[in-house]
């Protein structure tokens, strides 16, 4: 990596040098004033697991359904495989009848995502928060949602809620808080991620690979390890096939039937940004409607760009299909107003930040800040994004070509439970997902209930195609 043009940035690399480069010691995130840096075990993982191209079919464990047949749930090993038919029902009757079923059938998930739910509030308003305040910026969002979608959100609400209303932390999930649980990176904001995509002379086959790491809040007790999801969408040339958590409607990750991968990753609020949601839209839900709407990833990411002024938060966006990757660098009106940030559809061509080095060709890394030359900055002074994109781009470098084998070794490679250093693959990495557009697949290594784990399984997932 390149120096970076002020001090603190330049005593920072000194420090991703130290962090990122030695296999042999890990070393201390910071170093205090009177403090020695001094090395510790190896924060490579010495577990032994032979992955191979493929990933790991599971059986299913049970089917459940609603009576109307809109809602179909196999439950899996590792998750829920969700079919919602819109074919055969309107948006609010497939809502309904999915929130029905859950209710009736899965009481685990209220038990599980009500206090989930609750834990995020409190992060979000650092503990002081009034109910009047939630419920405003939930119900103006939501006024905000596509008609359809916001039918379809309420028809989910009124299904799992049976009647009951109000945000209290009561052991009940209430219409008003299902839907705040719709929108959640929206409202309240847990998500971290990276991203990388390969192609061309970096894979063996030439054909295009692309990893999402999800870094989402699991929760106090891993309570998001018990309802992850893969939901299909199924809605004739609008289907699309979502991969996050059991109940959810937006988009974490997800791919249509037409091979267009996108999955949202953070940015941070930095400058002070200011949170404005009065006549905004959910990013997350644009970016459903822009996975049914459109074929490749060109066309989703230049509409993704020409919405984000009126989205609630800066953000990136992975999108890759068979013949394009890119980053949606999504900056927000009230940030591009002040010349702070700009919206742009960033590829492997792009100009980046002044300092900020890539060093392979047919490749794309996305870490938690803009990174196009002349954007808003989340790397300097930010350990955890310096830090992760200097290990990417070292690993990347090292190896000519890469297989989906590789890039699961990749990934995998260092020891999740530490805190001395910044992981890629950390302990809140719920889904690391693999896109393989050679042979059409998509693996999820899914987090559990008993959290991040060295070396997952890499489940093979049905997707709509």
């Amino acid at each position: 990596m390149k120096k970076f043009i002020n001090s603190a940035a330049l005593v920072l690399s000194a420090a991703v040098l130290l962090t990122a480069c030695d296999h042999g010691n890990k070393t201390n995130k910071s170093n205090k004033a009177g403090s020695a840096i001094k090395p510790v075990d190896s924060y490579y993982t010495d577990e032994v697991k032979v992955y191979t191209d493929e990933g790991i079919r599971e059986e299913v464990i049970d089917v459940i359904a609603s009576d109307d047949g809109l809602c179909v749930i196999k439950v899996m090993p590792s998750y829920y495989d969700v079919t919602l038919d819109y074919e055969k029902g309107s948006r609010a009757e497939v809502g309904r009848s999915y929130g029905t079923l859950i209710r009736e059938e899965i009481p685990g998930f209220i038990e599980t995502m009500e206090p989930y739910l609750f834990e995020n509030i409190r992060v979000a308003y650092n503990s002081k928060y009034s109910t009047e305040v939630i419920e405003k910026r939930s119900a103006i969002l939501l006024e905000g949602m596509r008609p359809e979608f916001r039918e379809e959100v309420c028809g989910f609400a009124e299904g799992i809620s049976g009647g009951a209303h109000g945000i209290a932390e009561d052991g009940i999930l209430s219409y008003e808080e299902t839907i705040l649980i719709q929108m959640i990176p929206d409202a309240l904001r847990p998500t971290c991620c990276s991203a990388l995509s390969l192609w061309g002379s970096k894979t063996v086959t030439g054909d295009r690979i692309t990893l999402r790491n999800l870094e989402w809040n699991l929760g106090s007790g891993n309570q998001m390890g018990k309802v992850n999801a893969v939901t299909h969408m199924k809605n004739g040339s609008r289907s699309l096939t979502a991969i996050s958590i059991l109940g959810l409607l937006d988009i974490i990750s997800g791919i249509n039937d037409d091979g267009v991968f996108s999955a949202i990753l953070d940015v941070g609020s930095v400058q002070n940004e200011a949170y404005i949601y009065e006549g905004k839209k959910c990013y997350t839900m644009e970016l459903r409607y822009a996975l049914e709407e459109f074929s490749t990833a060109r066309e989703l990411g230049e509409f993704m760009v020409g919405e984000s002024g009126d989205f609630t938060w800066c953000h990136n966006l992975i999108i890759s299909d068979k013949n394009d990757s890119f980053c949606a660098e999504d900056c927000v009106s009230q940030v591009s107003e002040k010349g702070m940030g700009r919206s742009v559809l960033r590829d492997c061509n792009t100009p980046l930040l002044s300092g900020l080095s890539w060093d392979s060709d047919d490749s794309l890394c996305i870490v938690n800040s803009f990174a196009a030359e002349g954007n808003q900055d989340g790397f300097t002074g930010s350990p955890n994004n310096i830090v992760r994109f200097f290990k990417y781009n070292k690993w990347v470098q090292e190896k000519d070509q890469f297989s989906p084998k590789d890039v699961k070794d990749l990934i995998t490679q260092e020891v999740v439970n530490q805190f001395d250093v910044v992981n890629c693959h950390g302990d809140g990495s719920a889904q690391l997902i693999l896109v393989d557009y050679h042979t059409g697949t998509v693996q999820v290594a899914f987090a559990g209930p008993e959290g991040v784990v060295d070396k997952p399984d890499f489940i093979e997932v049905e997707v709509i195609y």
